[in-house]
């Protein structure tokens, strides 16, 4: 115990030794000595490269890589990736050990822990009733995606939530044959993991993706988000101080999930109107199937005898009518009241699901209209108990349901609907030419768009025909939106609520999909009248412009403003979205486009700008964050990011993308997931309940400051970056050549296509596996490349004298969150960047000429930004001020280069084999392809957030 708290790393340590030793037995058991050895040595020369930087070590280590038969090669490679693997558990496992001893400090509670964001906003006078005032009119939602960066299977993630149980078990104290039995069991665990295989023969389908998110729900959603509620309603003192006393309602739901995977039609043919109705069917049996194991729980646990302790009148009649005619529970009033509640609950889902899903037996009984009638049995059942004295029992298990169904309801998760405009544009065009309303919808301008849908929205006679057959995608398209408004009726308008479309650049691309909505139903005919037509309460689906590119950020407030201000759209905003309007953000493109300063910029800009057009027309503004897993796709510390937004971004309304690997990070264990869900409440609530006048006047002068400066160093680092990406010649052969891409595009990691086109133009690619594939290489340029051109212009030619402008960056730097985090980011990103491995990749380059005036332009430019960031925050080391990180970082990579040295030698022989041979003839095992997939698999695991 001394020797831990003097060296804070050990018990990390030990973790990670214990699981590498058991894996070095696992091997050498199933693979045989002569395969450990090899191993043993490539893991001795790397690490001892890393140490020393000897030369003499890395060409050994190349040589020995290069000398590997193929066997040999995939054994290398699965025991590096396995390693990496543990590694990631043994460290998150050690983070949660770290932040519950912060937490057993109680003089100083762990930041960004609820618990802290309460103290620190008592402190500055917030007091317990403004901030649950805030709550009951917040919104915070993170949304789960399918976008596909997570390369691991989900029957290896399974084993790794076992091995972090067994990890966590090893904290308690223990007999010697008990820990005996542990180290047996992990073990097995890892044998498990080793005779798994570790890649997916065939490619996810949307069903796989719905199954893989709901996974995260049974272990971490559901059981964990009513627990994070009960702690802040203990923090905000509505728990009572007598134990007996009262316990209080739930709180109103502020906190909810969203999910995109079933309904993100955008540039994925495979999504529908069945793929959103199983979507919503599973979600759906997935809650049923939560609230039926706990009410059976329930019933079991009030087992309280009417002989010893009266029961109110409302639960008596509750009883009376369960339907339970048992001698054994005559005088047991919760019991039989809960067999009623199941009994209910399980017709209500088998209306809903078409399913049996009751584990036991159940009389007869009438459907719950809507979860408020469940939630109501259940509120009998509260109050009987707070009333005789019987409060603790309350909050065994009775307490938690009771939140989980004021926050997941029947639905589960929000299912967002999201679509690109120019589809919208093709579907409305064929629906005005059928229909004879406007023969060339396409060729019109955008004032007579504008002026033909808003005509449109006003009439009561249908658009559509059902006597009409339309093409297949026009008929997909209203399919979709019939789904939506059927769901909503059987589930309730929080099952789907939101119609994103992405790549917004006019208002008609919003009042496309208003049109689309009054054509199936989701909106009342005759719903853009002015003649005192009032939108129901939550009719229709809320229309989220997504603002992406560069000029599109920079457009965005415009054309909010101008659709805020058309008459039908104040009406609906008012009230069928009581004052709230979505905007949604994306980092990956705006990144692509632009480069990472000038993405970060520009959404900056437009979300001040936006609260400014919101502001003036007394609209809540809600920002939806288009975040990825790397930094170059808005990446990094979500608690940080929100805390850097520009004052009034927040406000109580935030949602923001999970994805990828970074989905399984967070949420795969539950203390991890309720650790990261406390971080995105705490840091909402610090954000929305700051002093806004102080704040916002703080913001303007650091505006006014720096924002001259930050628009001079973007337009820099843009002018740098697309001369790169977009102006060099051959600059897309360059990179198809010396990154993985296409090899990453044969990944089955999800069921999206990794090119929009199939034309080989850096701008038809996905920003996700343009992201993914610089990080495999180690360059991870989307996350700074621009950054050193920007900085030394200035410094070359800003104003006043070079020490000034020095100082004037350092500033920036200490006073504003915006630009402090902006390099906190980066900097983490140059930690992962070597350059010495990605010039072996440039070798994949077979011009010679383009290898080394593109690599020398990336190699010139990352010096630049190396310099530029030391210099600001006079570290000589990176992330010597996060020396946790650095350690993780150092640790690993020794582990790393080997699977990059291997990944490289693997593409070159595949590519050298291919010619005009094809796939099958120069891979006909699948042994050098199915390496390459291992050694991503591998390099994914060690960097974690590249996706």
């Amino acid at each position: 115990m001394t020797s831990s708290l003097q060296d804070p790393d050990l018990p990390l340590r030990n973790d990670i030794r214990l699981l590498g030793r058991l894996l070095g037995d696992v091997i050498r058991a199933s693979e045989g000595a002569g395969v450990f050895d090899t191993i043993e040595t490539v893991r001795r020369t790397a690490v001892r490269f890393r140490r020393d930087g000897n030369a003499t070590d890395g060409r050994a280590l190349e040589k020995r890589l290069k000398l590997l038969a193929a066997d040999e090669t995939n054994s290398v490679v699965r025991a590096f990736t396995y390693y990496l693997h543990l590694a990631n558990i043994a460290e998150d496992r050690d983070q949660n050990r770290r932040r519950r001893a912060t937490l057993l400090q109680q003089d100083a509670p762990a930041r960004g822990s609820l618990q802290d964001a309460v103290t620190q906003l008592r402190a500055a006078g917030i007091g317990n009733a403004r901030m649950r005032q805030l709550l009951d009119e917040t919104l915070i939602s993170p949304v789960l995606t399918a976008h596909p960066t997570e390369v691991q299977r989900k029957s290896t993630l399974d084993v790794h939530k076992e091995i972090a149980h067994l990890l966590q078990e090893r904290d308690d104290p223990r007999t010697t044959d008990e820990s005996f039995e542990q180290t047996l069991a992990l073990l097995g665990r890892i044998t498990t993991l080793w005779q798994t295989r570790m890649l997916r023969n065939s490619r996810l389908t949307v069903a796989d993706e719905i199954e893989n998110a709901l996974s995260y729900y049974r272990s971490t959603f559901l059981p964990v988000i009513p627990q994070l509620y009960g702690h802040l309603s203990r923090l905000l003192g509505r728990e009572p101080a007598d134990p007996f006393g009262p316990h209080p309602t739930p709180l109103k739901s502020f906190l909810r999930m969203g999910s995109w995977i079933g309904g993100d039609r955008d540039g994925n043919p495979n999504v529908d109107a069945e793929t959103l109705n199983l979507a919503l069917l599973r979600q759906s049996t997935t809650a049923f199937e939560y609230y039926l194991d706990e009410t059976h729980a329930l019933g079991a646990e009030l087992s309280l005898s009417a002989l010893l302790t009266p029961a109110s009148q409302a639960l008596t009649a509750l009883a009376e009518q369960g339907g339970d005619l048992s001698e054994h529970r005559r005088d047991e009033p919760y019991r039989r009241a809960l067999v009623g509640i199941y009994a209910r609950l399980a017709a209500s889902a088998r209306v809903l699901t078409g399913r049996g899903l009751a584990r036991r037996e159940a009389p007869p009984a009438q459907p719950y209209a809507e979860p408020a009638e469940f939630a109501a049995d259940l509120a009998v059942i509260a109050d009987s108990l707070n009333g005789h004295h019987a409060s603790p029992i309350a909050r065994l298990r009775l307490s938690a349901l009771r939140q989980a169904v004021d926050v997941f309801g029947f639905h589960l998760a929000t299912i967002d609907l999201r679509q690109s405009s120019d589809v919208h544009e093709r579907t409305v065009a064929e629906l005005f030419a059928r229909a004879g309303a406007e023969a060339d919808y396409a060729s019109l301008d955008e004032a007579a768009r504008i002026e033909l849908l808003r005509r449109e929205l006003k009439e009561v006679r249908p658009l559509v025909s059902p006597w009409l057959r339309y093409s297949e995608e026009t008929t997909r398209e209203l399919e979709i939106f019939r789904a939506a408004a059927s769901a909503r009726q059987r589930l309730g308008a929080q099952a789907v609520h939101h119609a994103i479309v992405s790549h917004t650049e006019t208002v008609s691309d919003l009042l496309e999909v208003l049109v689309l909505q009054q054509e199936t139903g989701l909106i009342a005919p005759g719903g853009g009248s002015t003649s005192g037509h009032v939108p129901a309460d939550g009719e229709g689906l809320m229309v989220v412009p997504l603002f992406e590119t560069i000029p599109d950020l920079a457009n965005g407030p415009a054309i909010m403003a101008q659709f805020l201000d058309l008459p039908e759209v104040k009406a609906r905003v008012r009230h069928a979205q009581r004052g709230v309007q979505e905007v949604m953000l994306g980092y990956s493109d705006s990144n692509k486009d632009g480069g990472f300063l000038t993405s970060n910029w520009s959404l900056y800009q437009a979300e001040r700008a936006l609260v400014e057009v919101f502001r003036a027309r007394k609209v809540r503004l809600r920002l939806f964050h288009g975040r990825g897993g790397t930094v170059g796709r808005g990446g990094g510390s979500s608690f940080d990011a929100i805390l850097a937004q520009p004052p009034g971004t927040v406000a109580g309304q935030i949602r923001l993308t999970e994805q990828g690997e970074v989905i399984q990070s967070k949420y795969k264990d539950a203390d991890i997931g309720r650790w990261h869900l406390e971080l995105l409440t705490a840091a909402t609530l610090e954000a929305s309940l700051a002093d806004h006048t102080e704040s916002a006047s703080a913001e303007d002068a650091l505006f006014a400051s720096y924002g001259q400066t930050m628009d001079r160093l973007s337009a820099t680092a843009m002018r740098s970056y697309r001369a790169l990406v977009y102006e060099t010649p051959g600059f897309a052969d360059y990179f198809f050549a010396s990154t993985p891409i296409s090899e990453i595009a044969g990944l089955n990691i999800g069921s999206r296509p990794a090119s929009r086109k199939s034309t080989g133009r850096i701008e038809d690619l996905r920003a996700i596996p343009w992201g993914f594939s610089w990080g495999q290489c180690r360059l991870l340029l989307p996350g700074w490349y621009g950054m050193g051109a920007a900085i030394d212009d200035y410094l070359r030619h800003g104003e006043g004298t070079k020490r000034q402008r020095i100082e004037h960056l350092q500033a920036m730097a200490r006073d504003w969150p915006f630009f402090r985090t902006l390099l906190s980011n980066m900097e983490m990103v140059l930690a992962k960047t070597d350059l010495v491995i990605a010039s072996r990749y440039a070798q994949l380059v077979p011009d010679t000429a383009l290898r080394k005036r593109i690599f020398g332009a990336i190699s010139d430019e990352w010096k630049r930004t190396m310099s530029a960031l030391k210099l600001i925050t006079g570290q000589r080391q990176l992330l010597a001020d996060n020396p946790s990180l650095a350690r993780s970082i150092r640790d690993r990579i020794a582990y790393i280069d080997p699977l990059n040295h291997v990944q490289i030698e693997l593409i070159r022989r595949y590519r050298a084999t291919l010619g005009k041979a094809g796939r099958a003839k120069a891979d006909p095992a699948g042994r050098t392809q199915n390496g390459i997939h291992l050694t991503i698999n591998g390099i994914a695991a060690g960097l974690r957030n590249t996706g």
